[in-house]
């Protein structure tokens, strides 16, 4: 059983105080896990914002990576998560998913069997059938897209 985990950041490195400004878990079945804005307790650049549309009053208030770990790390404790490019979100998650039972790339594994570059998601998720709903670039939209490319891989 796999579960599906996204999330939209302020930027592009955690080394450089780039953090999670909204977090998404799916399950295999599309069942929301977890789904929320964090509070990335810095300012959300322009840029970032105009990617994913998360703004600095959408996430005054909301709970912090910290105060929401706990959960995440209970949701993915011995299950096998899979992630559209596991190498950019899994530096943003304090402990990096350890407690995983394995972290699965679907970008990787995706450019693998069509023999290709990676693709970004959305031409991903076009090319499996994938009915968006919500916004791309959206934590649980996108790990919804993620769900749908997995479940085309592993068929």
């Amino acid at each position: 059983m796999y579960i599906f985990l996204d999330t939209e950041t302020t930027g592009f490195s955690p080394a450089n105080g780039d953090s999670i400004v909204e977090i998404a878990i799916v399950d295999q079945t599309g069942k929301t896990l977890i789904n929320t804005l964090v509070d990335p307790q810095r300012p959300i650049p322009y840029g970032a914002s105009a990617v994913h549309g998360i703004t600095n009053d959408m996430v005054r208030g909301k709970p912090t990576l910290i105060d929401i770990l706990p959960d995440v790390r209970k949701i993915v404790t011995r299950r096998n998560v899979v992630i559209y490019n596991a190498t950019f979100d899994v530096p943003f998650i304090p402990g990096q998913l350890r407690e995983a039972a394995g972290v699965h790339c679907a970008m990787r594994q995706f450019a693998s069997a069509l023999g290709g570059p990676w693709r970004k998601l959305d031409v991903a998720a076009r090319h499996v059938g994938h009915q968006w709903n919500g916004q791309q670039h959206r934590a649980l939209a996108d790990a919804m897209a993620c769900r749908s490319v997995w479940m085309w891989l592993d068929k």
